[in-house]
């Protein structure tokens, strides 16, 4: 594991080896503008996946098709990107960052102009498609680019500014796009996105082309963090925590129906409360990873959630509590993603660009598994239960987290053959 800002700060190491240091001021200039734009891509991705839940009747109806077959779309774009992002991230090792991200805007730009375009079911499906080979270069990728950035010091607080955007899309873009699409046509949100896609993609090329390829790395080892406990233990905490949040998120319209009396304009208010929280917790949560490390503010995070989904239930007659529960809720879910992601870093720093897509699949596959068991659950007890199979979600989240955090005996020898070095006689 190499630390960014050795030999006293003067120099940090961006390429993955010790005997190509740059000055870290030079290697580090301008990155908060580039995390920014990180940022944007994670934004116009987050945007897209959620944005068509808002406006499924709408879609439907222009489509001459279901809501119902229209809100598959929803688990194929999730279950493209969970297989496409490490796929992608093993094939292309040696495709320049800057190159790999700028080709997914263009795809995803691409894509989301043929779903806006489209008359019927199977020209939408084909577009979602297309859109989410796009994100699938572009969230792992962004994530590990972001690490590079900045000193080892900062990581915690560079995976919060890039992981903003994701926050932000479900705060603002998810909200503004439905009501965009609902005071004109669905198709305007979708056009807004592409061109939205077409900038960043723009801006990639010009602001990180010198963004660091990561070496190349043999095909085994590309599949070597699935087995390491530690790696496979901390992307399952995101599974868990992912088809927790989506499960409320999904059937918050019925399970909060007594608090807002069916009113839609309540509903968004509520999302966006969630939404709003979670960026205000994205500003503390990777200082306060970078200060107490990722252990105390993911268990912190993860126990507190626990308890306020196991709360819910109780609660959702009343509007006020309700909207308290959920702004406490959104400010937790943001310190249960940055510990997870600075951990993974940590574990295999060098392997990140990988590791961060298993990540990304893990994200992914729990967005799709997030439906069935939302509906498993109505369907035995009502949408008022949905808040305890979540809460569940979280405690199995905490559980992995915790073996995460246990050593491998690998990992045991290289510490201690560390430890033997650092106090052996000069």
């Amino acid at each position: 594991m190499t630390a960014a800002g050795e030999s006293g700060g003067a120099s940090v190491c961006i390429s993955g080896h010790a005997d190509e240091p740059v000055d870290a001021a030079i290697a580090h200039r301008g990155a908060t503008a580039k995390l920014l734009l990180l940022a944007a891509a994670m934004f116009m991705v987050g945007t897209n996946a959620s944005i068509i839940a808002g406006l499924l009747p709408r879609i439907a109806s222009s489509l001459g098709s279901t809501e119902s077959t229209v809100s598959y779309s929803i688990t194929l774009y999730s279950v493209i990107v969970a297989i496409a992002a490490p796929v992608a991230s093993i094939t292309l090792a040696r495709t320049s960052r800057a190159a790999l991200m700028a080709g997914g805007a263009a795809l995803f730009s691409i894509g989301t102009i043929v779903t806006s375009l489209s008359s019927d079911p199977a020209g939408f499906f084909g577009g979602r498609a297309v859109a989410a080979l796009g994100g699938a270069a572009l969230v792992p990728t962004a994530s590990a680019v972001a690490t590079s950035l900045v000193p080892h010091e900062r990581r915690g607080r560079a995976l919060a500014l890039v992981a903003m955007g994701f926050t932000l899309s479900g705060a603002l873009g998810t909200p503004f796009g439905t009501a965009l699409g609902s005071a004109a046509t669905w198709r305007l949100p979708m056009w807004v996105l592409a061109g939205v896609g077409i900038i960043v993609g723009v801006s990639i090329v010009v602001g990180l082309r010198r963004a660091p390829t990561p070496d190349a790395v043999p095909f085994r080892q590309r599949l070597a963090p699935l087995a390491d406990r530690q790696i496979v233990a901390t992307v399952l905490t995101t599974l868990f925590v992912v088809v927790s949040g989506n499960v409320v998120f999904i059937f918050s319209a019925t399970l909060t129906a007594g608090a807002t009396g069916g009113s839609g304009t309540l509903l968004a208010v509520l999302l966006m409360i969630y939404g709003c929280s979670g960026l205000v917790g994205n500003q503390f949560v990777g200082r306060l990873t970078d200060r107490y490390g990722s252990k105390h503010i993911a268990v912190t995070a993860l126990g507190a959630a626990i308890a306020l989904l196991a709360a819910l239930p109780f609660v959702v007659a009343s509007y006020p509590l309700t909207a308290v529960v959920f702004g406490v809720w959104g400010f937790m879910a943001a310190g249960m993603s940055v510990p997870v992601q600075h951990q993974l870093v940590e574990l295999d720093p060098q392997n990140v660009t990988v590791t961060m897509s298993w990540n990304s699949t893990a994200m992914y596959v729990g967005i799709a598994l997030s439906p069935p068991v939302g509906n498993l659950a109505i369907g035995l007890g009502g949408p008022h239960v949905t808040p305890f199979p979540a809460a569940l979600c979280v405690a199995l989240g905490l559980g992995a987290f915790l073996i995460g955090r246990v050593p491998t005996r690998a990992r045991r020898l290289i510490e201690g053959d560390r430890a033997r070095v650092g106090t052996a006689p000069s």
